[in-house]
């Protein structure tokens, strides 16, 4: 099957954009906040509930998929999308990040990256070419060049995996093999703007169907991530996708929009659910709190979630205190279905150009108000 991979700019206000992207499984509508499915599944609900909520896009992990069950079975058994039962767009990880996240084990070369399984501490070891072969196997609709995610506030560390990264994209293109998958570049360089200004003007050059943005929401603020994403989206071309990578937040997602990031994706939603916190449009909710025993409302009134259309505050906090299961299953929807329907929200609002009042009176609720453009 092959794509072409285009992208439709629809309606833009100021800096932000509505746009279609074509994959093989689905057209994106963007923006959007993807569902991360590390293990292929996207922890606590089913492929049937994920459905209901109806994601443009889910995510899955190469390096965790490497590792256990292996690409090879994925593969034999038909790749993701019938291995995890999803008929929609999947985007799949170079691995990059995680092996980042192993620092007390890795050994980073100009080849590649040697480290210890976190499973079994068996020696492992990744490259770009090891990276593209086993997402071509995992068959996912879009797919991350490998790339090495810094410590965003060391300039030095920053430059060196940053002209790391620059070599990798290179081998990255060179070894893709399958036309039915789009391989996207990633930007990187700390929040040091001549590195970012750089990386993207690199990046962007090499003719990605799509470009991300990685090495942020890893130390540095609020405010320097947001800077961070104006340098770079001022220089990436406005006629691809561009896709802020692990980013998750209410009010993350609305500064990104507007300062015109298309995707985004994280673990958020889900590991706020298993720890009992709803996600709603005025604020997080500690749902194991006595003060919802009786409470009879929904966790947003207002919501259309499967949720909060059958159940109490006072139900989930009982399965809470209960330690059910059911209880990150509901919450886990419901913290899904927040972040999908305001990118949803966010779209209609570029549409129609209302954007900045929807901005301002969606981060009011959460009690914030916008961090200045520098742009």
């Amino acid at each position: 099957m092959k794509s072409t991979f285009s992208w439709k700019t629809l309606a833009t206000d100021n800096r932000a954009r509505a746009g279609e992207f074509s994959t093989p499984h689905g057209t994106l509508q963007t923006p959007l906040f993807a569902p991360v499915g590390t293990q292929a599944t996207v922890k606590a609900i089913t492929p049937a509930q994920l459905s209901e909520i109806n994601p443009e896009l889910v995510l899955a992990n190469t390096y965790h998929l490497f590792l256990r069950p292996g690409e090879d079975i994925v593969a034999e058994l038909g790749g993701l999308h019938v291995f995890m039962n999803w008929d929609g767009p999947i985007l799949t990880d170079s691995g990059g990040f995680q092996v980042f996240s192993l620092a007390s084990t890795r050994k980073i070369d100009d080849d590649g990256v040697t480290f210890r399984s976190h499973i079994d501490g068996s020696e492992k070891r990744l490259s770009p070419e090891i990276s593209i072969d086993i997402q071509e196997k995992l068959g996912a609709d879009i797919i991350m060049a490998f790339d090495e995610c810094a410590k965003p506030l060391d300039f030095d560390y920053a430059k060196e995996a940053m002209q790391r990264t620059h070599v990798w994209a290179e081998r990255c293109l060179s070894a893709k093999k399958r036309p039915d998958q789009a391989l996207f570049g990633i930007v990187q360089g700390g929040i040091f703007r001549d590195l970012r200004e750089e990386s993207a003007r690199t990046i962007s050059s090499m003719g990605f169907p799509g470009h991300a943005i990685g090495g942020l929401s890893v130390g540095e603020s609020k405010e320097d991530m947001y800077r961070t994403i104006e340098y770079v989206n001022a220089i990436l071309p406005a006629d691809k996708p561009r896709y802020l990578m692990g980013v998750g937040t209410q009010e993350d997602l609305i500064e990104g929009v507007l300062r015109g990031v298309d995707i985004f994706d994280c673990v958020h939603p889900t590991r706020l659910a298993r720890h009992g916190a709803a996600m709603t449009k005025t604020g997080r909710l500690n749902m194991k709190g006595v003060i919802y025993a009786r409470d009879p409302l929904a966790i947003d009134p207002d919501c259309a979630c499967y949720t909060c259309q059958n159940f109490s505050r006072a139900y989930i906090r009982h399965l809470l205190v209960a330690k059910e299961i059911l209880a990150s299953t509901l919450l886990s929807i419901h913290n899904l279905h927040t972040l999908v329907q305001l990118t949803r929200d966010l779209r209609q609002a570029i549409i129609g150009g209302y954007l900045d009042d929807f901005a301002a009176e969606a981060l009011a609720k959460l009690n914030l108000s916008r961090v200045p453009e520098v742009l």
